[in-house]
């Protein structure tokens, strides 16, 4: 089954991690006296209970990439400590996960308002969204982490300008397609609404969101993951408490375990968030 093969595959990986990485124990053997005083003054080894010499576990953090075990023990630490405030920037991952979600939402929610209500307008009038398609298209492309300096210096509050970074990330792919989804509306669903004689908001809720809902969600999609990915960075560069910033300051403190660690957070967060969104599009979402 697929799981199992996951499975399997995760197992060969960690083993090759974990033998690619193993560094043999010390062995003062063939060394004078001298030589491991100089060693143990530089820190490089250190005393053991029962005497002897053994790599220092602090510099081995900072020597090549470290192994599953060490990353477990890391994760273990970290996950022991979620929910403790040990200072200003000194925060849990449990709360630095919740200030993560809470301006990925904040930024992904407010743009995706903004982006269905102009790509509604635009899709419904042909000659404004040819002459706005061109500027959209130019901003499209360009990086949220490029705005940032410009946001910065306008708010001039880093936690806003990291939910404004993710607004930009998340706003132009849904703008584009739900303009391009009302646009191409069968008219047959107008018709029978204009029959009706609905009024411009029941045609609205009942017809054109309805029958563009689902190019609507493909572009929420994009941006989702438009924004997952630039809320990471946003706060890694702000300096604002969150799992981009936990990453960083691990960086700081040379201790790649930790480095890993954020990495594998922000990877399970991003499962989380995208198993939810697939869910409450599956309620939106139809074939013909």
């Amino acid at each position: 089954s697929p799981w199992m093969i996951s499975c399997f595959l995760l197992a060969v990986f960690l083993l090759a991690w974990h033998f690619f990485t193993l560094r043999p124990a010390f062995e003062p053997r063939g060394m004078s006296e001298e030589q491991l005083h100089m060693m143990e003054f530089n820190g490089d080894i250190v005393r053991t209970s029962e005497g002897g010499y053994a790599w220092n576990p602090e510099k081995e953090k900072v020597k090549g990439v470290p192994g599953p075990l060490m990353v477990l023990d890391k994760a273990r630490t970290e996950l022991a400590e979620a929910f403790v405030k040990k200072g200003t920037n000194d925060h849990g991952i449990a709360y630095l996960v919740a200030y993560t979600v809470s301006r990925f939402a904040a930024g992904f929610l407010a743009a995706s308002v903004v982006a269905i209500m102009l790509g509604v307008l635009l899709g419904l009038n042909k000659a404004l969204f040819q002459a706005v398609n061109p500027f959209i298209q130019i901003l499209k492309p360009i990086s949220p982490l490029a705005w940032m300096p410009l946001l910065l210096y306008t708010v001039k509050d880093p936690k806003w300008t990291a939910v404004l970074v993710v607004f930009m990330a998340a706003v132009w792919p849904t703008l584009a397609t739900t303009a391009f989804g009302v646009s191409s509306l069968r008219k047959d669903y107008l018709h029978v609404a204009a029959i009706l004689q609905l009024t411009w908001f029941k045609r609205l809720y009942k017809v054109i969101l309805p029958g563009a809902a689902p190019t609507i969600v493909n572009g929420l999609r994009i941006s989702f993951g438009s924004a997952l990915v630039a809320v990471v960075p946003a706060e890694m560069l702000l300096g604002e408490l969150g799992v981009g910033y936990l990453s960083w300051i691990e960086w700081n403190n040379l201790d790649i375990a930790g480095v890993i660690f954020a990495i594998l957070v922000v990877g399970v967060v991003g499962v989380i968030l995208d198993s939810g969104f697939n869910k409450l599009a599956g309620f939106v979402t139809y074939q013909e």
